[in-house]
Parts: structure tokens; C-alpha cells; sequence
């Protein structure tokens, strides 16, 4: 009894070894079929997420066009975000990244990239029960000091607030700044008391917020010498693209220059495919 079932045990084992190798080539083979692959991060609504098991948004339509003219097929790629342009730079896995990318001159070094297509301010999120200062219609760095803060690892927010700690008028103040893998994570960890405001793109927050009744966003600006000339942290978004993939640049860049055309009414294709994924459209 004993031998058969060390038989039965060692068949188990070679098929599910089998149909691991079977599983990795057809992976393998997935990845090789496709002419190009984009990494994303599906947790940036409206831009990419996640609905009803597919990737859908701003940047997944931009990637379809680009598809299409090129007459390539394109895999959009799941991964995290702050792993995104490392790949896009190494050109091994990934040809180039979308997802709603705010250009800096670090990134620049490693990729290149397309034309704007969006621009975004910063937005604190917090708990309507404990709203930083205000200065009018905003919020200031300087309303956060002290304060647990909370930002999607290597998201520009990230990074804005990693600065002002380190150099800016947050230094030694005793402001934290805690990496979380989402900003919907971030918003959950302050309604867990975990961080005290989460800083975020103005459409995530907007998205995040009215989702959540319990949280509310402001836009987050630097001081001026008065309130009048307090100026908002801003960004512009864009597609990163392998540095040695010059004709998938130019097809991004052309697309993008298509959809960013203004109609009669002042509004870009960009703008209504904002709209439509933020649900304030009836398409």
C-alpha cells in the first residue's frame, strides 16, 4: 500500500511539473507574440483600473490607438508602479509605460517621453473629521507640518513630499512619510489612523473621495509672500518610452497629438475620455 502510493505521489509530481512547464512556455510565448509591451499600474483611476477583471481608462485607450495605427499588437502589463520606468529603461520586459507618468528630469535620464497630455495638481486627502488649515479654497505644505503623511510609493506625490522633508519647509519638523502600495490604500490608512492625510493626483483623490463619504481633498500649494500668490504643485503627464524605440515614440506622440486636439466646444478627445472614466459622462 505504502509503494502505491509513493507511485501515485510520484505521478502527481510529474504532472504538476508538467503543467508548470506547460504554463511558463505558453507565459514565454504570450510575452513573444506581442510586438510591443506597456507596463501600467491599474490603481489610478481614471487613468487605468481595474473593472470587471479588465484593465480599462485614459492610458488604455491611448494604447489601443497607438496598436491600431502602428497595425502591432501591443500587451498591457500589470506591475508596480514604482518599478515601471526601470523597466521601460532597461527595454528587457517592457517597451514603454503608461500610467499617468508626471515627467521629471530624473525619470528624463532613463526614458523618453512623449508629449504632455494631461496636466494634474497635488491634492491632500483627508479625514472630514480632521481637515488641515485652510487658505481659502486650499490647503499649504506648511498645514502639514508634523503630520503623518502617507503617498503611493514612487508616485510623484512621493516625491514631492520625500523633498519637502528632506530640503523644503518641512524639514525638521517631525513630518513622516509613509510608501503605500495604492492610493486607495493610502485614503484606507487614514480612515485606519494609521497615516493623518494621504497626498495624491487631483483625479485619483477626486475619484477616492467620492467613493468614500468619510474623506474629503483639497489642492495642495506652495505659500506665496500672501495667500493671492500661493501657487499649486503641479505636473504634467506622459507616456515613457525605451530610449532605443524610436518608432513607437513617434506613433505615441502622434496619437496624442490627434486626441488632444480642442473641438468646437473647447474640450480635447483626452478631456472626454477623462470625463467618461471619472463617470461624469453618460457613455
Amino acid at each position: 500500500m505504502v509503494k502505491v502510493k509513493r507511485i501515485l505521489g510520484l505521478i502527481a509530481f510529474i504532472l504538476v511539473t508538467i503543467g508548470m512547464g506547460v504554463s511558463v512556455w505558453w507565459s514565454i510565448r504570450g510575452e513573444k507574440e506581442a510586438d510591443y509591451v506597456v507596463e501600467t499600474n491599474a490603481f489610478f483611476a481614471p487613468f487605468e483600473y481595474y473593472e470587471n477583471r479588465q484593465i480599462v481608462g485614459v492610458d488604455v485607450e491611448i494604447v489601443n490607438r497607438v496598436a491600431e495605427k502602428m497595425g502591432k499588437t501591443i500587451q498591457l502589463k500589470n506591475v508596480e508602479f514604482d518599478v515601471i520606468i526601470d523597466n521601460v529603461e532597461a527595454g528587457k520586459i517592457a517597451d514603454a509605460g503608461a500610467a499617468g507618468l508626471t515627467i521629471t528630469p530624473a525619470r528624463a535620464e532613463k526614458v523618453n517621453f512623449t508629449i504632455p497630455y494631461y496636466s494634474s495638481v497635488q491634492y491632500v486627502i483627508f479625514n472630514r473629521e480632521m481637515p488641515p488649515s485652510l487658505r481659502d479654497d486650499h490647503t499649504v505644505w506648511e498645514a502639514l507640518d508634523g503630520h503623518k503623511l502617507g503617498s503611493q510609493i514612487g508616485s510623484t506625490g512621493y516625491i514631492f513630499v520625500d523633498d519637502e522633508i528632506e530640503n523644503g519647509v518641512l524639514s525638521g519638523t517631525g513630518t513622516t512619510i509613509k510608501g503605500i502600495d495604492s492610493h486607495q490604500l493610502a485614503a484606507d490608512a487614514i480612515l485606519a489612523h494609521i497615516i493623518d492625510y494621504a497626498i495624491a493626483d487631483e483625479l485619483a483623490a477626486k475619484f477616492i473621495v467620492e467613493k468614500n463619504p468619510g474623506l474629503d481633498a483639497l489642492p495642495l500649494y506652495y505659500s506665496g509672500a500672501t495667500r493671492e500668490e500661493d501657487y499649486p504643485v503641479e505636473e504634467s503627464y506622459a507616456i515613457a518610452v525605451n530610449k532605443e524605440r524610436g518608432e513607437l515614440l513617434e506613433a505615441f506622440n502622434e496619437v496624442l497629438a490627434e486626441m488632444l486636439v480642442e473641438d468646437t466646444e473647447g474640450k480635447s478627445e483626452i478631456d472626454r475620455l477623462v470625463l467618461k472614466y471619472m463617470g461624469l459622462t453618460n457613455e
